[in-house]
Formats: structure tokens, C-alpha cells, sequence
């Protein structure tokens, strides 16, 4: 293909690149505007890689910029290759240049170049979730807080909320704590904070915070971006944080040459602080930002847009636009009733083998999903019993395997010897005799002197420690410093190789001899194995680009979609990928939509949306399947039918029940009082609140909370002010007295339904 430049206005070409013509109308219009904000609502299905692929590829035939002059930000890696791929297909290999990844790869790549400026070096380490829990389990254990009682990873997922919200420790401490739990978390933030820089390392919410630090502190750096990146294109834009927001808000104040492409619709990740406003509002916040919705569908049939259609409009908060296809009617969505989960899974395999078999389709063509991790046990059970194969996505990571955490601690430790965290996973790994008290008196030697525990270990002899443990220690930093001789004289996959055999690491699985062992031994080869292909498939390798890059890995970006086997997954992650056969399983109160904690109301709009989600998966088939009765912590509880069920066109649906199952049509009334266990949520910590009400409105008018109408009746369209959520109106009211509840829409949180009694509202203007 031809590798297109910036040319002279003297040479002719084509106005119009020819690889426009394949796109419908929408489409061509997004590609071709250029200059200013653009939104484009990209309803499921309807093309939006292809006209983000293609717009960046205009922007190249079009010289409005060099290659490396684009931005383009997308929510996986995966996505990011495809696209880049396809670019460098219709322009040529100038693509590559392309600044082109996710959010944290991006700004991780501008924090490595510019880390001087914020007291980093540029070989700092990036911690994944498990490391920044070892880091705070350390720090808690240091302040004799027991953590079998306050967990390290609830301690993480509060602080993780307010460094997004960018809430400094010390306004949080003295303005957003309302729990003990929010205590503790108070206490640990500063100190994190400084164990991590101590560490010369970052964390996944720096990558997104410290640019923005970077760029208050250092005006003249945020110009240079400014200046360097012409055009910015993000993906996915419903589903940034308030971090995401501020940072490109920063880059774009300049030319505003943005476009933002996302659904409102598919916006399902609120828990890890997404916030919705953010594409409702963009107009707003650019106010000669140009709207293009695309509408038409190139994946589901009728019946399933028709289904979708009629769930989604249920939403009140959304932007309007109407899905359609000129794909076939195809058939009616299936809806399966259940007597138990493991009913369920068993017709569920049964279904797939026989759909396989008569529509001639491969494993691959199936996916099943659940709205929480903990459902995929009895399928996989029925799924062994009946020999079908299948990949579960979201389960254990590769990277995040315990033999692989070591191995990558070792590389990150040759990489930067001030990383303490590192170390401290390594030094008696594999064990080679030194002791717990040994390494907590190593540690507070670090910490007295502000020295790297690396610093203090190579001088051990003066240490004063038990003096056996002493050679033992000395052997591991000999072992290090050779390895990084090693570093500068051989290939990364050689370096490894003389790594594992001089500390024993893998020498131990060998003599263990197990079956675990065995596995662990595999999995160290193939990290091996990932090296080897990183090294030899890099024009400049460098062992700390190949950390860098693994630990931006996903479980999506792991996802095998040629693989022959029937996908299992959450519906949450699911988002981006689409299926010939779809089953949406535990359709029921409670668990989809998933329930509320004790004293919050569940977000009624978000699981609407994330059915959304999974039914447009869908391209041929779509089941829904709901179980009447389920086990929960070792009792059978009685479940009532998801209220979603009856929100779907009954046009486009038909329902199978079991030969020995009675339909009850009334077990179709939400309102079930059980308490579901969202593992989706807590995989990321407590959901305890992070805030407390504000003194003062944010116009900074006084404001006195639990204000109630005169005679005390709530009715939509009525001017609110709430503690957390700012300013909104009523869109819907319900329930009377202590069971009153209010839907209301913030401009800055979106919709949420809120209990009166608990919500502290404020009529504004009464």
C-alpha cells in the first residue's frame, strides 16, 4: 500500500480516498469531518472501530497531520492493534507512528519521558491491583490493624476512588470520611502514596493522575502536547473517569480538534468510577461540537434490535437514537425457565451441542454469559460432563499467577533495584533461609534511613542481623548484580534463562515433582517463551519496555476468539465482542439486576443498561435464562424472574419451560429482599461511600439538607440539590411515605434512584 505524506500543494491527488466508498452515509460523514469536537453515538453494531479506523486514515490522506501528531485512545490493547493494523493497510506503514493505545499505555509512555519532572526515573515500576494491596497489607500491618478484619484490597478501592475523583489525602481525610472503614483508608493514603514514590513506582491510577500533575506543575509541557498532538480521537467515551476527562480536557483546550465516540446506552462501568455525564454532557463542554449518530446495524437480526430496543427505552437518562438493520427477522429471542442452577447449565450444554450439530457451527460461535463470576461453576461443570469445550474469561490471569508475579518481581527489581515491594516478594523466593524477623528488620533499617531496602541488603554485613542469615542474603545480591552484568552483555531470553537457574526458581518445581509443580514449571517457560517473541519481534527490546507491556495486559486482551471452544464470560465482559449464539443466564431479581448493599439502592438504569449490553452480543440467536430456585450460601432460596423479562417485546420472544416445571407467572414482581454478592464489584473492594454532604451548594449558597417540598410530595421536574451528587431534577417518583423513592438525574453522577427517607435532598430555590 502506499505510505502517504504531507505533500506540496503542487501535487494532485484524489479528494476523496477510494476506501470511503464502502461506508453508508453516517458513516461517511463522521470519516470526512475533520476540524472541531465531534460526537459520534455509535449504537452497537453499527461500525464505530470502522469509522474511527477510517476517520484516522482521511486525517493521514487528507494531510492534516503527520502520523505521530494523532492521538487515538482506546479501552484495550487488542483494540488498539486491530485498529492500527487496519490503518496500516489502507495508508501504509507511516500508521505505526501513530500515538495509539489505551489510556494507561498512552500516558504511561508520556510519564516515562517526562518522570524527571515529577522526582521519578524513567524505569519506574507499575503496580497492578496485587501489588498495591501488598503495599497497603504492609503499611496496615505497620499501623497493628489486623488485616484478616480491614482487607487491603477494600483499603485500595477507597483510596483508588478519591485519587480518580483527584481528592488529595489530606481533603479527604478532613472532608469524606463517614466510616471506620474510611478512617483506616484516611490514615493509609498518604503513607501509600510515599511508599510508592519511595519505591519509584506507580500505580494504574497515577498513570492517569500524575500527567495531570505533570501538567499544573509544568504549563509549558502541556503546551508542548498541546501543540504536538493536533488531533485527538477517544473510544469507548461513556465508559471515562473523571481522571480520563480532566487529562484530555487539558490536551484539547487548545484547537478542540476531539472526537469522542460511545454509547450512552453501553455505559456499564460506574463502579470503577465511569462516569456518564461525561458523554451527555460533551456538548456542553464544546459547545460547537458537531453530533453524528450512527443507527443502522451490521451484526443482529431484527428480532434481536427489536428486543434490545425495547428494553433500553425503559432508561430515562439516555440519548435518543433508534437502532436498525437491513439484516433478516431472524428468529425469536428464547426465553428458558428453570427449575435450579444446575438445570440451567445442563440444557444450556445440551442446547449447544444441538445447535452446533444442526446449523453446522463451531464452539467458538457460543458464548454464555452471567452477570457475576461465581455463576460459571455449574456450567463448567456441565460443560466437562458432556465434553464441550470452553474458555473462561475473567478467571485468573496469566501475568497475575503466583510463579509469574515472582519471576516478573525479579525482572522488575534488575530494572529498578529502588523497587522495596519487588524485593521483598523475592528475597527468600525460592526459599533460601531468610526469615520473616530478618526481612522486617531489613525493612525499618530502609525506612529510619530513607534508603532502598536494596541500598541497605548490599552492605547486609553491617546490618547487624543473625549472622547466618547474612551469607544467604549476600549470595542473592551476588546473584542480582550478575544477572544485571548479564543484562548488558547477552539478550533478554538469556538473561532470564541465567536468572532462573542461578536463584533455583525453577530447580524447585523440578525436585517437587507434582502436579501443581508441573503446571507452575509450564507457566514460567512460557513467560519465557513471551520474551523470546517480545525480543525477537522488537527492533530496540529493552527489558523494562517488555515489563511495561505486560503489565498493561487485560483478561480481554487474552481472549482467544478463533480458539474452538464456547466462551464464558460476565456480561460486563462481553462489551466490544459480539457471537452468532448468545445465552444470557440467571435472569432474575436480584441477581440480574444485581441487589443493592444494605442501604443502597441498586442502579436500576446501569443493569438495564448492561442487559443491553449482553443482548447485543447477539448476531443469530439469543437465549435468555432464568432458574426458579438457586443455592446461596448453602440454602436453596425461592428467585423471582428478572424484571427485564417483561420489559422485552413480547413480539419477538417465546418461552420453554420444563417438562416438570410450573410456570408462575407472578414470580415475575421485583422487590425480593435477598442481598445478592456482586463479585464483579467486590473484586475491586468495598463500595463504602467516599463521601460526607458538603456544607455549601456548589454555587456556594448555604445549603440545609432534607429541605422537603411543603407538602412533603416529590413530583418530576423538581430542582434538587444532594451532599454527593450536586445539583439535578426529578425525573420519577414512587412509593409513599417510608417506601417513597425518587429517580433523579444529576448533571455531574447521572441518574440515580434514591430512597427519600436516606437521601438527603434539598429543594433548591424553596
Amino acid at each position: 500500500m502506499p505510505d502517504f505524506v504531507l505533500k506540496n500543494d503542487d501535487e494532485q491527488r484524489p479528494s476523496s480516498p477510494s476506501f470511503l466508498k464502502g461506508l453508508n452515509g453516517r458513516q461517511k460523514e463522521a470519516v470526512e469531518h475533520t476540524d472541531g469536537p465531534l460526537l459520534i453515538i455509535a449504537g452497537a453494531g453499527s461500525g464505530k472501530t470502522r469509522v474511527l479506523t477510517y476517520r484516522i486514515a482521511n486525517l493521514l490522506y487528507q494531510e492534516k497531520a503527520y502520523a505521530n501528531q494523532i492521538l487515538a485512545l482506546t479501552f484495550t490493547n487488542k483494540a488498539a492493534r486491530e485498529m492500527k493494523d487496519r490503518i496500516v493497510d489502507l495508508i501504509g506503514e507511516q500508521a505505526n507512528r501513530l500515538w495509539m493505545g489505551t489510556f494507561h499505555s498512552i500516558f504511561s509512555r508520556i510519564l516515562r519521558i517526562e518522570a524527571e519532572q515529577l522526582d521519578y526515573t524513567r524505569n519506574f515500576s507499575i503496580y497492578d491491583s496485587v501489588d498495591s494491596d501488598r503495599v497497603i497489607k504492609t503499611i496496615l500491618q505497620e499501623m497493628n490493624i489486623n488485616t484478616k478484619e480491614v482487607k487491603p484490597q477494600s483499603v485500595r478501592y477507597i483510596i483508588s476512588g478519591a485519587k480518580n475523583q483527584l481528592i488529595t489525602p489530606e481533603t479527604f481525610s478532613n472532608n469524606f470520611v463517614q466510616s471506620s472503614m474510611e478512617d483506616i483508608a484516611a490514615r493509609v493514603y498518604e503513607r501509600y502514596l510515599a511508599r510508592c514514590k519511595k519505591n519509584n513506582a506507580m500505580d494504574f491510577d497515577d498513570l492517569l493522575i500524575k500527567p495531570i500533575e505533570l501538567f499544573e506543575a509544568h504549563p509549558n509541557l502541556l503546551h508542548k502536547y498541546q501543540e504536538h498532538f493536533r488531533y485527538i480521537l477517544i473510544d469507548e467515551y461513556q465508559d471515562t473517569n473523571h481522571a480520563q476527562y480532566r487529562v484530555t480536557r487539558m490536551l484539547t483546550s487548545g484547537n478542540q480538534n476531539i472526537c469522542v465516540v460511545g454509547d450512552d446506552s453501553q455505559s456499564i462501568y460506574s463502579f470503577r468510577g465511569a462516569d456518564i455525564s461525561n458523554i451527555l454532557n460533551f456538548q456542553e463542554d464544546y459547545p460547537n461540537a458537531v453530533r453524528i449518530p450512527l443507527e443502522q446495524n451490521y451484526r443482529s437480526t431484527k428480532a434481536i434490535l427489536q428486543c434490545a430496543d425495547s428494553v433500553i427505552r425503559n432508561n430515562v437518562s439516555r440519548l435518543d437514537k433508534t437502532l436498525w438493520t437491513r439484516n433478516d427477522q431472524g428468529d425469536a429471542i428464547t426465553v428458558i425457565e428453570n427449575y435450579d442452577e444446575r438445570d440451567e447449565a445442563n440444557r444450556i450444554a445440551r442446547m449447544i451441542d444441538e445447535i452446533k450439530m444442526r446449523r453446522n457451527l463451531s464452539y467458538r460461535d457460543f458464548a454464555v454469559l452471567y452477570r457475576t463470576n461465581y455463576q460459571s461453576r455449574v456450567l463448567e461443570d456441565a460443560f466437562r460432563r458432556r465434553g464441550i469445550t470452553y474458555q473462561l474469561v475473567g478467571g485468573v490471569s496469566f501475568y497475575q499467577r503466583r510463579e509469574i508475579k515472582d519471576v516478573t518481581a525479579y525482572l522488575r527489581l534488575l530494572v529498578n533495584s529502588g523497587d522495596d515491594e519487588s524485593l521483598l516478594r523475592v528475597i527468600n523466593e525460592p526459599v533460601r533461609g531468610v526469615g520473616e524477623k530478618t526481612i522486617l528488620i531489613l525493612a525499618q533499617l530502609a525506612r529510619d534511613s530513607g534508603k532502598s531496602l536494596w541500598d541497605v541488603i548490599q552492605n547486609v554485613e553491617s546490618t547487624g542481623i543473625y549472622k547466618p542469615t547474612i551469607p544467604r542474603i549476600r549470595n542473592f545480591v551476588d546473584v542480582m548484580q550478575q544477572t544485571q552484568q548479564k543484562l548488558q552483555e547477552v539478550g533478554l531470553t538469556d538473561t532470564v534463562r541465567f536468572l532462573l537457574e542461578e536463584t533455583g526458581y525453577v530447580k524447585q518445581f523440578i525436585e517437587e515433582h507434582s502436579h501443581d509443580s508441573i503446571m507452575r514449571r509450564q507457566n514460567v517457560m512460557e513467560l519465557l517463551n513471551a520474551i523470546s517473541f517480545f525480543e525477537k519481534s522488537s527492533n530496540t527490546p529493552s527489558l523494562g519496555a517488555f515489563l511495561q507491556e505486560i503489565s498493561l495486559v487485560t483478561d480481554l486482551d487474552a481472549h482467544d476468539t478463533e480458539k474452538p471452544a464456547v466462551t464464558l464470560m460476565t456480561a460486563h465482559g462481553s462489551k466490544g465482542l459480539e457471537f452468532p449464539v448468545v445465552y444470557i443466564t440467571g435472569l432474575e431479581e436480584d441477581l440480574f439486576p444485581i441487589g443493592g448493599r444494605v442501604g443502597e439502592e441498586v442502579d436500576v438504569e446501569e443493569e438495564r443498561r448492561l442487559f443491553y449490553v449482553a443482548i447485543t452480543r447477539a448476531k443469530k440467536l439469543l437465549f435468555f435464562s432464568y432458574a426458579k430456585n438457586r443455592f446461596r450460601f448453602g440454602e436453596q432460596i425461592e428467585m423471582r424472574r428478572s424484571r427485564f423479562l417483561d420489559e422485552v417485546d413480547s413480539a419477538v420472544v417465546r418461552t420453554e419451560t420444563g417438562a416438570t416445571i410450573r410456570q408462575d407467572r407472578s414470580a415475575s414482581r421485583p422487590g425480593s429482599t435477598y442481598i445478592a454478592y456482586d463479585e464483579d464489584r467486590a473484586s475491586t473492594g468495598s463500595r463504602t461511600s467516599i463521601f460526607q454532604p458538603e456544607q455549601t451548594s456548589p454555587t456556594g449558597m448555604s445549603i440545609e439538607y432534607d429541605n422537603m417540598p411543603d407538602d412533603g410530595v416529590w413530583r418530576p421536574g423538581m430542582a434538587v440539590i444532594h451532599p454527593k451528587f450536586g445539583a439535578g431534577k426529578v425525573l420519577q417518583c414512587e412509593g409513599r411515605g417510608e417506601q417513597a423513592k425518587v429517580t433523579v438525574f444529576f448533571k455531574n453522577a447521572g441518574q440515580k434512584k434514591l430512597m427519600v427517607k436516606f437521601a438527603k435532598l434539598s429543594l433548591i430555590g424553596s
